[in-house]
């Protein structure tokens, strides 16, 4: 069975924003099926990004290419693996200091790729304007 992580992330936040939601911690990151028992800790050190620490130190030994890549937007950041827990410590504090959610205003145009609805009299010009070039081409390459 899958488990997917963001459901259970969304679910562990509820609870601890103060929701009252009936569950279990089987599901969470810290839970050992053998000993049927479940570690708060682990599951902290999952939330605040521990996981994501060691990886960038594991690819910063191993492969810097591969770390620079993977891990561009944090390099260009200033941020090391050490400034993980911290960053997450942060955002969890302004997240609770304004839960309230801001848009920021994207630039430019948006992403559209379906195409304007056209009428009977624009779709019947499109095709003759398709066929008069496929005509022209025909012609020339004669």
């Amino acid at each position: 069975v899958r488990n997917p992580g963001n459901i259970f992330g969304v679910l562990k936040g509820a609870v601890d924003g103060g929701l009252d939601i009936p569950h279990k911690c089987k599901r969470f990151p810290g839970y050992n099926a053998e000993e049927k028992s479940y570690d708060a800790d682990a599951h902290r050190a999952r939330i605040f990004g521990s996981h994501v620490s060691s990886w960038m130190d594991e690819l910063e030994e191993k492969d810097q290419a591969l770390y620079q890549r993977q891990f561009s937007a944090y390099v260009a950041a200033g941020i090391t693996s050490e400034d993980i827990e911290g960053m997450y410590e942060r955002v969890h504090a302004a997240i609770r200091a304004n839960p309230q959610r801001t848009t920021v205003a994207k630039e430019g145009k948006p992403n559209s790729f379906n195409q304007k609805k056209l009428n009977l009299k624009q779709r019947k010009e499109r095709v003759a304007t398709k066929k008069a070039v496929m005509t022209n081409r025909l012609m020339a390459s004669m």
